[in-house]
């Protein structure tokens, strides 16, 4: 008897072949999930900077060839019973009053008209809306997506043990696993899952195998258990996180890594209290990210750091309310500056860029007695920091954090949810979009400094 079960899929996927080269989109084969394994279609992905950090690297972590991404929305793929594919066609409707009412389901039909006719029911005699059908649009419309040409009975392209999700859920992949039952996920004071633990590997974190192969059947590795610079990938279930259906696919995709991490480092991690004062060097996404976390949780002085002064008026936007460019500061160091803002020194000081002087300038920014100082950059030189012993018997201490001390499964819905309630602002992180034919301009754009995150359409 014929095996009923998920079969391989052929795609399109952004590959890189050797350190520092251009992607090339070429047909890829995805592998249906082992067990503890999900295939999701990804929907939208964007760049981050770990993304550029990877692919410069010739010397192992660094393996190639590979498909980067991290950062992504999607949703899962469904096997017709009869081992067909379903056809999955995008379509929104455009609020003309402004207010936000989304949906975003899979219904099973025979025809994309009755999902659609189902889905609009509600507003059939409502002047308040106009129906604009297929691709992805902007903030104020409602995504829509359905399956159809197939028959009712569908199997779930998920691997065995996976029961938290079902066919159609809006999920987001995350670097960062939550399997919720280790000693790590049930303790308030981690979120470093062990089950099976963070690791930068060629493969899944399970076997350490890849599901993905060339035209020619040769190998190609993940990155961070995600891939998601391809239009269908495997992850392992404990890093995909459900969220709100209504989550608009380029703000959920947000989620996934860099507004969280930056958020989540002022909110989960650091705890910021009403009217303390904050130090943020380095005003890129997750910088600005922190600020945006700093100023939900009541912050009173919010400074930023940065040698860019265009980046002045963006990060007003998200709450900052002094502004540091160390080179208009002459012979005075930064620390003094933010000393003399704070009357004794920043409560929280966060260094978002990832070079041990600043993650030291950062440190005695911070005031004595209870000053932090949290470590969001990964150090690019993999350089050492040195730290004065007696300001830290003085009461100030080092805190490091893998994704804003966020736990995934329980705290980016919460934070998908504050969106939608307009307590989050995620909007103005995106300053560029492209298809993923055009993905290398989105390289471009970042190393230029000139987008904080540039949203990548699988099928706009």
């Amino acid at each position: 008897m014929e095996n009923q079960g998920p079969k391989p899929i052929r795609c399109k996927a952004a590959v890189c072949r050797a350190a520092g080269e251009p992607l090339v989109i070429e047909e890829v084969v995805v592998d249906p999930p082992k067990a503890h394994e999900v295939r999701i279609k990804i929907v939208c992905t964007s760049l981050c900077h770990s993304d550029v950090t990877f692919w410069r690297m010739k010397d192992f972590p660094g393996v190639f060839p590979r498909i980067f991404g991290h950062e992504a929305f999607g949703s899962f793929l469904l096997t017709l019973a009869d081992g067909r594919k379903g056809k999955l066609c995008f379509g929104c409707v455009e609020l003309t009053n402004g207010l936000i009412e989304h949906v975003n389901r899979i219904l099973l039909s025979k025809s994309p008209l009755t999902i659609l006719r189902t889905m609009l029911s509600p507003f059939a005699d409502s002047p308040e809306f106009s129906f604009v059908p297929y691709g992805p649009g902007p903030a104020n419309r409602i995504y829509i997506s359905g399956l159809y040409d197939g028959p009712r009975r569908v199997v779930e392209s998920v691997g065995e043990h996976v029961e938290e999700l079902a066919a159609g859920d809006a999920v987001v992949p995350t670097f960062l696993g939550q399997c919720s039952e280790c000693v790590d996920c049930r303790s308030a004071r981690s979120n470093m899952c062990t089950n099976p633990g963070f690791a930068v590997r060629p493969g899944l974190p399970r076997d350490d195998t890849t599901r993905f192969s060339d035209g020619e059947g040769n190998p190609l590795h993940h990155f961070l258990g995600v891939s998601s610079f391809s239009e269908y990938t495997v992850v392992d279930v404990t890093q995909v996180v459900k969220v709100n259906p209504a989550m608009p696919p380029s703000k959920a995709c947000l989620l996934s890594c860099g507004a969280t991490t930056g958020v989540g480092a002022a909110w989960k991690l650091a705890k910021v209290e009403p009217g303390s004062s904050v130090a943020i060097f380095g005003l890129g996404a997750v910088g600005l990210a922190v600020a945006e976390g700093a100023r939900i949780c009541g912050a009173s002085k919010i400074i930023g750091v940065d040698l860019n002064p265009e980046k002045l008026e963006l990060a007003k936007e998200f709450g900052v309310t002094h502004f540091i460019n160390p080179m208009e500061l002459g012979d005075k160091p930064v620390s003094q500056a933010i000393i003399e803002i704070t009357d004794g020194g920043a409560d929280y000081c966060f260094e978002c860029i990832g070079l041990a002087a600043l993650m030291a300038d950062a440190f005695r920014s911070s005031r004595e007695g209870w000053g932090k100082t949290i470590i969001l950059g990964v150090e690019m030189h993999g350089a050492p920091i040195s730290l004065s012993s007696r300001e830290i018997l003085h009461g100030k201490c080092v805190m490091g954090s893998l994704f804003g001390g966020v736990k995934p499964k329980q705290d980016i819905p919460v934070l998908a949810d504050k969106y939608l309630n307009k307590e989050l602002q995620l909007d103005k992180f995106i300053t560029h979009e492209v298809d993923l034919k055009d993905i290398n301009e989105a390289f471009d754009l970042l190393l230029q400094g000139k987008s904080l995150r540039c949203t990548i359409w699988m099928d706009k």
